[in-house]
């Protein structure tokens, strides 16, 4: 008994150290702190983070999961490299399955649910960047409209998909491309739009308007690129 309890111990520990030295990485790579394309290495980040090579060899391997980072044979582990061919296919992977994230949601959400989704935006609108027009600029999980979308769609497929691996994605390049919003009112006014639909229980319609909402943001990212 004792020894499995200190066995549970060890691995709760082990998890705790994989946990803390993924969400440090993810950072710096998503801040480009970490630079893009720079090489892995497990014996540099035991040293430089005081964590055994095991925590290391595990938080790399969720970061390749999130497609943070790229593993190949004879090549070792290196943080991506972003492109626009990429994000632009990030934006039609979106507009597909955030809109039928829509439409369900618009089934499965609570109404309680819907209220604090409401809230949520009027939370957004207290931004004065949002108020000015400049920025529309959401944090992580909860506090992000798409997400609390994707997580009230109940399918588990579609939440693995866009919230562990494209949004983080994402992120990174809004970091680092540094692009402008200048549809931030406008979306911000067709984030309420979509909450009414799903408010009324019309899928088909807020399915509609996410689609239309993500394909305006991919073409807004075009016409910055040219």
């Amino acid at each position: 008994m004792i020894l499995f309890l200190a066995e549970l111990s060890a691995s709760i520990q082990q998890s705790s150290a994989v946990d803390q030295l993924y969400d440090r990485l993810r950072i710096e790579i998503i801040h480009g702190d970490i630079a893009m394309g720079s090489k892995i290495s497990e014996a540099e980040l035991s040293r430089n983070y005081n964590v055994s090579r095991s925590t290391v060899r595990e938080a790399i391997g969720r970061l390749e999961s999130t497609y943070l980072v790229s593993r190949k044979a004879n090549a070792g582990a290196r943080v991506v490299e972003l492109g626009i061919e990429e994000l632009l296919e990030i934006y039609q992977v979106r507009e597909a399955l955030e809109g039928m994230a829509c439409r369900l949601a618009a089934t499965k959400m609570s109404d309680a649910e819907i209220a604090e989704l409401d809230a949520l935006l009027k939370a957004h609108m207290q931004s004065s960047e949002l108020q000015a027009g400049h920025a529309y600029y959401q944090k992580e999980g909860d506090l992000d409209f798409h997400y609390r979308l994707v997580q009230g769609s109940q399918n588990s497929k579609l939440i693995h998909l866009l919230c562990d691996e494209l949004y983080t994605k994402l992120r990174m390049y809004r970091y680092q491309f540094g692009m402008l919003s200048p549809r931030a009112v406008d979306a911000y006014t067709e984030h309420q739009h979509i909450v009414r639909a799903i408010s009324d229980r019309d899928g088909e319609m807020a399915e509609m308007l996410m689609r239309r909402h993500i394909r305006a943001s991919r073409l807004n990212v075009e016409r910055q690129m040219k």
